[in-house]
């Protein structure tokens, strides 16, 4: 499973650089634009990029769709559980089943409605307005999102059933950077410790 934790990380961080970038050469299009040297001008007026923010929309919610999987994977996503950690253990343990267990069977029936809107979707000659692209396949993040959702729900859960353990996600954890190789402390040069 490693190579698919790598390339729903991939994924997401390609579709938020790309998005940015979109977005940033976009904006400096536009201010470019205005400035009154004639061949630079003529120039950037020619370009056309009325279709940056579609492709910025659909690179945001497959993003999204995507996120939202690595958000139950790595235990990131939104939840209160103030009345749940107060339960009798095996009341805690069987409400976090459900809970996982009833994630899953949402995001799977979400999933394959998804794939039957995307089926039915991609049987016309739909296109999106600016980038031309045939609808279904921006569409197909709905189905494969909710999908690979849904498997991860039912991961956390396995992996809670054998070991009694959810994914918790540590904010003073950088991903790439050892505790040890932080110091503990910083010393300012003239000031005693």
């Amino acid at each position: 499973m490693k190579w698919l934790d790598r390339l729903e990380e991939c994924l997401i961080g390609f579709l938020m650089g790309g998005a940015t970038l979109v977005i940033f050469v976009v904006v400096i299009h536009r201010y470019a634009s205005g400035v009154n040297i004639p061949f630079l001008q003529d120039w950037l007026l020619s370009l056309n990029t009325s279709w940056a923010q579609e492709l910025c929309i659909y690179m945001f919610v497959w993003m999204a769709k995507f996120g939202a999987a690595y958000g139950v994977r790595t235990g990131i996503h939104v939840g209160v559980d103030v009345m749940i950690n107060r339960l009798e253990p095996h009341a805690r343990k069987f409400f976090i089943v459900f809970g996982l267990l009833a994630g899953a069977l949402f995001t799977g029936i979400v999933g394959t409605l998804g794939a039957r809107f995307v089926w039915a979707l991609a049987q016309t000659d739909q296109i999106s307005p600016d980038l031309e692209l045939p609808r279904w396949i921006a569409f197909l993040c709905i189905p494969l999102g909710s999908w690979l959702m849904c498997m991860r729900f039912l991961q956390v859960c396995v992996q809670f059933l054998r070991r009694g353990e959810l994914p918790k996600h540590d904010h003073s954890h950088v991903e790439g950077i050892e505790p040890s190789d932080t110091p503990q402390s910083v010393l300012v040069p003239g000031v005693k410790a």
